[in-house]
């Protein structure tokens, strides 16, 4: 069959020849694919860079997608860590993996969406004492996975979503998504009094916000979770001891291995049926697998999906 070949750490994807899946057991099961999306976490599980990376090569990447079974079903479907992705014409899940999606959605939709989604809904939903009325600040609001969790907090109940990036004019739109506010890196101390921060961002620029608020804030003592999703600016942040002593905060993570498989699967048919529904707005480019090696490495706003 024909898939995407990564043959060692740091090389990017071929297009080629690879052998067929086969089934080994009751919990595999082989199916076709239809969509995959090329995520952030997708890259760093194919680099060896993300923690959760076995490390073992040849690989075909991939850690998600939307995939055909054997009974006709459309699945969407979160691979375990495995070396036989999604960026192939067919794959083997475990089916207790996968969620069994309507006949009529959009593979392509689903594909480009769930995964960034899913940061975002279960921090709120299974990383966090979250409450409707509570109000949630996003740093690294204006990409993909930021964007949408404006929407998902909105749907979760949130009574204010601040948005917040490094540039003025990507921030606008973000009120049409429902952001209530946006705010600069250096207008975040404007916007100290929030009940949980998303942060997508981390390194350097979120130890500085996370100061700038916790100084800012009116009351102190008023709890403020800080979830920690993303590492876009890098995945160590300077913070100082005084943000853990003088106010009443909490830094906790949000991704594989703090939140359990079962977690996840649970939550899966809900974000899809939001996702299907068109509550939450996607941002896909579908693009044939055969042009991995472009894709890869594109710069694009919208999120790639590869069809086989």
């Amino acid at each position: 069959m024909r898939a995407a070949v990564i043959t060692a750490p740091n090389h990017p994807p071929v297009y080629g020849t690879y052998p067929d899946p086969v089934g080994d057991g009751p919990d595999a099961m082989v199916v076709d694919v239809l969509a995959a999306g090329l995520h952030h976490l997708t890259r760093g599980m194919a680099s060896g860079a993300h923690y959760a990376s076995n490390g073992a090569y040849p690989l075909v990447p991939g850690v998600d997608g939307v995939v055909r079974d054997p009974e006709g079903n459309l699945r969407y479907v979160a691979l375990d860590n495995s070396t036989f992705g999604t960026f192939a014409e067919r794959t083997v899940i475990d089916p207790r993996r996968s969620v069994v999606l309507p006949s009529d959605v959009d593979p392509v939709t689903i594909a480009a969406a769930m995964n960034p989604a899913m940061s975002s809904w279960l921090a709120l939903r299974r990383r966090v004492d979250f409450r409707p009325g509570q109000r949630v600040l996003i740093i690294g609001a204006t990409g993909s996975a930021g964007r949408m969790a404006i929407q998902i907090a909105k749907l979760l109940g949130a009574a204010e979503v601040i948005a917040v990036g490094r540039e003025q004019d990507r921030l606008k739109p973000l009120i049409e998504l429902g952001a209530d506010k946006t705010a600069t890196f250096d207008e975040v101390s404007c916007a100290a009094d929030v009940d949980v921060v998303l942060d997508y961002v981390w390194g350097e620029p979120s130890a500085k916000a996370m100061m700038a608020m916790l100084t800012a804030r009116a009351d102190r003592s008023v709890p403020l979770t800080w979830v920690e999703i993303g590492g876009m600016a890098g995945q160590t942040a300077p913070i100082h001891g005084a943000a853990l002593r003088a106010a009443r905060f909490q830094i906790v993570g949000s991704g594989f291995g703090s939140v359990s498989p079962r977690e996840i699967i649970a939550e899966l048919p809900t974000v899809a049926r939001a996702i299907n529904d068109g509550a939450i707005e996607v941002r896909a480019r579908a693009l044939p697998l055969s042009a991995i090696s472009h894709a890869w490495h594109a710069e694009t706003e919208d999120r790639i999906v590869l069809v086989p």
